[in-house]
């Protein structure tokens, strides 16, 4: 009797633990869903659509309906702005070029700088006048003078989207002004991350014109010299620490939207809301963003330009070795739960290396991984030339080890 009440308890047991198997484990999942759920209500986002990303890595640290497409606004010009820049970098135009107005460009309404039809504009001023007064004017004049027409600047924006991986947008004209998602010029939020992204760190220049307050341009018209005054209309240029810019948007259908990009001790952020109910939200709900992100990102870098490598060796050359370089440092965000411990590197250089090798040539790589993930492969590259030896070359060589023996 003994051994049976034990032999029952036993399987009591059992099955009362096979029993709790499965809610063990949804509880686990639901404790994990409710907690990522709450992360992304801590700053009750009431936007229809936000995005925070890391800008090094890309990586998204908040969310809601990021890829819902919704009209863009004026951060449309945020593109603009990308093909400017790359074109400026490409030589195709210059800063000292003079820009004449067509009559189309000057018969934009809504934000404008008041551009006369055949007035002349250097390049130079033209980005202030887009970041800094939103310029629906000064858009279309530059987006005609890099592409010939604005139509042709707005395939060449469709075509960056898509080399961006810009998955929820259309284009159809360069400025944002009567868009509507039935017309075709839609974006979401993270793809406005991923062109703010691709400003910002490409050409962190475009932070001298986002980031002014207040300014003026010149208008040289037949009418002489007049001055018109422009007001920047991202308000946490002014009461943001690290704020780099970037762009506002608003129209009756689209609401209130803005890309917001800041910058604190190696950590640099992107945050975008889209559709917020009114201008006071979307700037303080994109501060709140850019907090959270602050708060849990910190900078790790490594002075890989700092490390002494060895020369290395170098088949059939004038010279036995080739002397390496690097050319960048190292840097990465860390995010909540990583560590810079865990980040480590190992330095590989190419197999059987022959001459000749010219200097710039690449040699090897540095790879930095976390968890066995890759987080950047820094190339490696020879100082110096090592031409090929000839027949009298290893003629050299060889007597020189004779008499040296």
């Amino acid at each position: 009797m003994k051994y049976q009440k034990a032999f029952a308890l036993f399987l009591a047991v059992l099955l009362f633990a096979g029993s709790l198997g499965d809610p063990i484990h949804n509880v686990t999942v639901y404790a994990q869903e409710e907690k990522k759920a709450e992360e992304n209500n801590t700053m009750d986002i009431t936007a229809q659509s936000a995005v925070l990303i890391e800008n090094s890595s890309g990586r998204i640290l908040y969310e809601k309906e990021k890829d819902k497409e919704l009209i863009p606004a004026s951060i449309t010009k945020i593109m603009t702005l990308l093909l400017i820049f790359d074109a400026l970098e490409k030589g195709q135009i210059h800063l000292e070029d003079a820009v004449s107005v067509s009559e189309y460009a000057a018969s934009m309404g809504g934000s404008q700088v008041f551009l006369e039809p055949g007035e002349t504009q250097r390049v130079e001023p033209m980005p202030k006048c887009i970041s800094v007064a939103s310029a629906n004017d000064a858009a279309v004049a530059m987006a005609e003078y890099v592409a010939g027409s604005e139509q042709a600047f707005v395939d060449q924006m469709n075509h960056k989207a898509k080399e961006l991986g810009m998955k929820h947008t259309h284009f159809m004209n360069c400025n944002g002004l009567d868009d509507s998602i039935e017309s075709g010029h839609y974006s979401s939020a993270y793809d406005v991350a991923l062109m703010s992204r691709a400003l910002i760190s490409g050409y962190p220049q475009i932070s001298h014109y986002s980031t002014i307050w207040m300014d003026e341009i010149t208008h040289s018209t037949k009418k002489g010299d007049t001055q018109f005054g422009l007001t920047n209309t991202n308000k946490l240029i002014r009461t943001y620490q690290g704020i780099t810019g970037l762009k506002t948007g608003s129209t009756s259908k689209a609401k209130y939207c803005l890309s917001a990009t800041a910058s604190r001790a190696a950590v640099s952020l992107t945050a975008v809301v889209m559709a917020a109910p009114d201008p006071k939200i979307r700037f303080s709900q994109a501060a709140s963003l850019l907090d959270y992100g602050f708060a849990n990102c910190t900078g790790f870098e490594d002075q890989t330009t700092a490390l002494k490598l060895p020369a290395i060796p170098v088949k059939n050359g004038v010279s036995e070795t080739v002397i390496p370089y690097i050319s960048k440092d190292f840097s990465y965000t860390l995010c909540k739960g990583e560590s810079g411990d865990q980040i480590k590197r190992r330095i590989e250089y190419k197999k059987d290396l022959t001459a000749p090798i010219r200097k710039g040539d690449m040699i090897g790589r540095i790879v930095y991984t976390m968890n066995n993930q890759t987080l950047e492969e820094i190339p490696v590259y020879a100082a110096r030339n090592v031409p090929k030896a000839t027949y009298t070359d290893c003629l050299g060589k060889l007597l020189k080890r004779w008499f040296v023996a």
